[in-house]
């Protein structure tokens, strides 16, 4: 199972019944510890109106319905009875089924918890992301009920052999509502014991000072948790800490990533490529970046545009020339030109077939340029390298201006082409809309008029 949500630490059988017939169907089911034989557990299942309990033994080294299979956790246990429908019968020869797990509330709402994260995972997340004191606590999923706290700690240096580290697991018991570690101080809440341990560093048997300086938050959470979560988020930092928290640090903390997660950018990073980005960060992704064919093989790097294709896969796929190629909707995302970009972006244009650009962002907004004017005057021409732009009718709407243009190569004989160019007023820098209804109908227009020109190539998105 993904979740272990089911498990109740601090239910009797009759909150049990009461909790299954007010919140749960026929087939909802709970776990809880047993409280006729203490260290064991019971399944407490709905079956219409009446609820069946079934004794779990604890022994020790299993879990098991009293003679069952033998299971090495309580999770797996439930996972197993849950997916065999048949197996668990009621004295008369009913099935019993477990379909729906009646879910507990997490025992804090504290970003660091990360609720049934397994221990290897833990790891992976802290030795992968982390760095030294930074800690999270999660289920355990030997003891359930109880918790674990994962620290990232350094072993002490030995002989010649740099510091080096690991992960350390400290159970956290859950007892008579109270939390301790290894029955030292008892706190009400796993905050306070987290709190109290950040001030008073713990030593493990090894002798390993473990602190707890940076909590490593979940980012991941329950749908029903959101409203509680952006309260947290939206939390106003106090003097002892850091000024940017919530929102901003999730934000800093994915940024931070996106080196180690994301595909390849060097071909953006090329010097010869440098002064064609507007941001030095902001590159497209090699293994699917636009590059422009008409490209001088003298001159490095002039098939390079700050662009991406984005495909929209709709499942079914084709073959076109020996290539398999996904069907669906394409984009391509790009940048708001730069003084130096504008014939590459015609180029592009043009060699792509696209009949629709969107531009997201005005020219000038808060006295700085946004992107440099790619089009000309209404009525007039203007040449872009060896392509020619008309700016042939302007229809201002309420939230954008629609522009339609005439587009002609210089040095072929071709039809003319017409694009259709939508430039949206109102999305604030830095910022998002007010309302989505502008949004929303800008869209339907947009989708509209690109569903209406057959064999048109994908659409051209930027901002600035």
């Amino acid at each position: 199972m993904t979740s272990r949500r089911w498990f109740h630490p601090n239910i009797t059988g009759i909150e049990a019944e009461q909790l299954l017939l007010t919140r749960g169907v026929h087939g909802s089911f709970l776990a809880r510890p047993s409280k006729s034989n203490p260290g064991d557990f019971t399944l407490s299942i709905r079956r219409n109106s009446e609820v069946t309990h079934i004794k779990i033994q604890n022994s020790g080294d299993y879990y098991d319905l009293y003679g069952g299979e033998k299971f090495a956790t309580l999770a797996e246990l439930v996972q197993y009875y849950t997916e065999q429908h048949d197996l668990l019968r009621e004295r008369n020869g009913d099935v019993i089924e477990l379909k729906y797990p009646l879910n507990c509330k997490d025992p804090t709402s504290e970003r660091w918890y990360h609720g049934h994260l397994s221990g290897r995972d833990a790891e992976k997340l802290l030795m992968d992301k982390g760095k030294p004191g930074s800690f999270l606590v999660r289920e355990s999923q030997s003891k359930p009920g109880d918790f674990v706290l994962s620290v990232l700690t350094n072993e002490e240096k030995h002989e010649n052999v740099d510091r080096k580290t690991k992960v350390t697991h400290v159970m956290i018991r859950y007892q008579d509502g109270k939390y301790d570690v290894g029955g030292g101080e008892r706190f009400d809440t796993l905050a306070d014991l987290v709190d109290h341990y950040k001030k008073n560093p713990m030593v493990e048997k090894s002798g390993i000072v473990v602190h707890l300086k940076q909590p490593f938050n979940a980012t991941r959470i329950n749908a029903a948790n959101i409203e509680n979560r952006v309260k947290e988020l939206n939390k106003v930092a106090d003097n002892s800490e850091k000024p940017k928290q919530g929102f901003w640090e999730e934000f800093e903390v994915l940024q931070q990533q996106e080196c180690k997660l994301l595909y390849p950018r060097k071909e953006g990073q090329r010097a010869e490529n440098k002064s064609k980005n507007r941001y030095k960060n902001i590159l497209p992704f090699d293994t699917t970046r636009v590059e422009i064919r008409e490209a001088d093989t003298d001159v490095p790097g002039s098939d390079y545009i700050n662009a991406n294709y984005i495909r929209v896969s709709s499942g079914s796929s084709m073959h076109e020339e020996g290539r398999h190629v996904e069907e669906g909707k394409v984009f391509i995302a790009t940048q708001g030109c730069l003084q130096n970009t504008v014939v590459d972006f015609w180029k592009m244009v043009y060699q792509e077939n696209t009949h629709v650009i969107v531009m997201t962002t005005k020219e000038m907004e808060r006295g700085r340029n946004k992107c440099v004017r790619y089009w000309p005057d209404l009525n007039a021409t203007k040449e872009f390298g060896k392509v020619s732009v008309k700016n042939v009718e302007e229809c201002p709407a309420q939230d954008y201006i629609l522009r339609e243009l005439e587009v002609t190569r210089l040095d072929r004989r071709e039809l003319v082409r017409y694009i259709w160019h939508y430039q949206y007023l109102s999305w604030p820098d830095h910022g998002v809309p007010n309302e989505p209804g502008g949004v929303l109908s800008f869209l339907e227009q947009v989708n509209r008029t690109q569903s209406a020109i057959p064999d048109t190539g994908p659409i051209v998105v930027h901002c600035r």
